[in-house]
């Protein structure tokens, strides 16, 4: 998974309590025999996610289920047969051609279906643009999500690359997987990392009791590697304007990271950066954050630069989208307030 997946409406699909008289067998084939609606695959990837617990723990795939165990599974996504419906959308195209369409997303779109948008989404804009050309599935990724190549969280800006044939959805997979792709996001962050230039090294998984948020993790059977190298922009002492490039992508690496560094964004209600956490909390400073807040109801982090390699032509294309208006908004808003206190 990456940092561009949203987890915004995860919510507990079903709980169960393995019976007295249960054998050993693998969870995955215990979940299958009771959950047909569900894919192998898809089960799977709920477990190595951390999706599917026991007794409130995550477990490796291999476990194998216990008497009187209580399985939770956890839904993110819409079921296997559930129909995209073309939706007319205004798509921002920054660029397309035979292979790949790039996009610049605005906050607030979610990318696929999952629970609770199942429309309105950016593949059902997209199968109304294409729809007499039907877009490749990444391996492994269930029906709801052609063209698909990544993700970004549903209030975070910025751009993708949609894949539009079988080419080049292995080619650019193979990109991602590879860590060959540029990713650089601008993000604004409370008060000033120190040093101000950097790599976090450091484990992402699941929180062990709030399932729908990602954390740092000590113990590497149950979180993935992930690598955010990092520089201050902008120091404005209450925050900062930080530029952070993806080494991996895990989900919400970048927000993860930054909080654990003790620098959570701007606004990351998810992340706790939705209180003042610098600067003396007295009611005109108070209210300017407020306002702050309310021009950018969401966390602040672009997807600023992306680069690939062309999976035709081979050539190395570049795109970068400034930021949009309220994040630009909000930073302009910082840097008079930070020139009117000096």
């Amino acid at each position: 998974m990456s940092d561009t997946q949203d987890y915004n409406e995860l919510h507990e699909l079903q709980t169960m309590t393995v019976d007295k008289g249960q054998g050993p067998i693998r969870i995955d084939k215990f979940l299958m025999a009771r959950m047909e609606q569900m894919s192998r695959n898809r089960l799977q990837n709920g477990i190595a996610d951390g999706l599917i617990t026991v007794n409130d723990k995550p477990v490796k795939t291999n476990y194998k289920v216990r008497p009187l165990d209580v399985i939770k599974v956890y839904l993110t996504e819409a079921p296997r047969d559930r129909t995209i419906l073309p939706e007319e959308m205004d798509l921002d195209i920054i660029h397309e051609d035979e292979d790949v369409m790039v996009i610049n997303k605005p906050p607030g779109l979610v990318v696929h279906p999952g629970v609770g948008n199942y429309s309105g989404t950016l593949v059902n804009g997209l199968a109304h643009y294409f729809q007499n050309h039907p877009l490749p599935l990444k391996e492994g990724n269930e029906n709801d999500r052609p063209g698909l190549v990544h993700r970004i969280d549903k209030d975070t800006s910025g751009l993708m690359v949609i894949a539009k044939n079988e080419n080049a959805m292995t080619n650019l997979a193979a990109q991602f997987f590879d860590h060959t792709i540029d990713r650089e996001y601008l993000a604004l962050v409370w008060s000033c990392p120190d040093p101000e230039v950097g790599t976090i090294d450091e484990y992402i998984g699941r929180h062990p009791k709030d399932r729908m948020l990602m954390t740092v993790s000590e113990d590497e059977d149950f979180g993935k590697r992930a690598i955010t190298h990092y520089e201050v922009i902008e120091d404005l002492y209450y925050v900062s304007l930080v530029k952070c490039k993806l080494e991996t992508g895990r989900t919400h690496q970048i927000r993860v990271h930054m909080k654990y560094k003790g620098h959570p964004l701007f606004n990351d209600k998810r992340y706790s950066g939705n209180v003042i956490r610098k600067g003396t909390v007295y009611s005109k400073y108070k209210q300017f954050v407020f306002n702050c807040f309310d021009i950018m109801p969401r966390q602040a982090l672009h997807a600023r630069i992306l680069g690939f390699t062309h999976p035709t032509t081979g050539e190395r294309l570049y795109f970068e989208q400034p930021l949009p208006d309220d994040f630009a908004g909000v930073l302009e808003k910082w840097r008079h307030y930070v020139e009117y206190k000096k």
